[in-house]
């Protein structure tokens, strides 16, 4: 087995455990975090393939590597504004769960006492 296949098997089981996180769990910040799984895995075997196209020969692709590049930074900040709506979810609903049978009581320390 050779590390490009090895490591092409070891991104399609990132994408399996992201998808099994994704699906089973309720709470949203393991879902982003499944989320995160799926896409690295994804970058993982897309760098996978484009490195065995360079080694069969073919010619020097970019192109690829920049796709890849340009995936991890709208990745990261797509988990940032994930992790900001997340925040307001929990400031506004007093839920941390998306699940609608678990419902928790919100802290009273934001609201005031006098009616405003």
């Amino acid at each position: 087995m050779t590390p490009a296949v090895l490591a092409g098997m070891v991104g399609a089981a990132v994408v399996g455990l992201g998808l099994y996180g994704l699906i089973v769990d309720p709470q949203p910040l393991r879902k982003l975090l499944a989320f995160n799984l799926i896409g690295s895995g994804v970058f993982l075997i897309f760098g996978i393939v484009a490195r065995r196209g360079a080694a069969a020969g073919f010619e020097f692709d970019p192109v690829p590597q920049a796709m890849v590049i340009t995936g991890i930074v709208v990745a990261f900040a797509a988990s940032a504004l994930a992790v900001a709506l997340i925040l307001r979810l929990s400031e506004t609903s007093g839920r941390v769960t998306l699940d609608p049978d678990v419902w928790t009581k919100p802290d009273d320390k934001g609201e005031k006492g006098d009616g405003q």
